[in-house]
């Protein structure tokens, strides 16, 4: 993988509407993940997770729903932070359908 300095002389020969579309893949790539957020196969079944725990998004959502409030996720969950609970609904937000999805599979199971 090049490094950055590579990478900015290789972008100065790129010609002003490239750079646009280069900005705007980037955007959109960022714009798919989520900090603090996690999805390994190897970890939960590749189910979004909270990173340094094994905590699945859809767990904390469920609990949400069930009446749960952040503090008592907090102290139920002692590894969590109040900024891992704010990633996991903006998550839950963006991807509300997986969620539910999910949410029914394990209610099932």
């Amino acid at each position: 993988m090049a490094g950055l300095r590579e990478f900015e002389a290789l972008l100065e020969s790129v010609p002003e509407g490239e750079k646009a579309r280069i900005l705007k893949w980037v955007v959109e790539e960022l714009g798919r993940t989520f900090p603090g957020i996690d999805s390994r196969p190897d970890v939960c079944g590749g189910e979004p997770c909270i990173i340094r725990t094994r905590i699945p998004v859809w767990v904390l959502e469920q609990a949400r729903r069930l009446g749960a409030t952040d503090q008592t996720l907090l102290e139920s969950y002692p590894t969590l932070r109040a900024d891992d609970l704010r990633n996991a609904w903006a998550y839950v937000t963006a991807h509300a359908r997986a969620i539910d999805a999910q949410i029914h599979e394990n209610e099932a199971a």
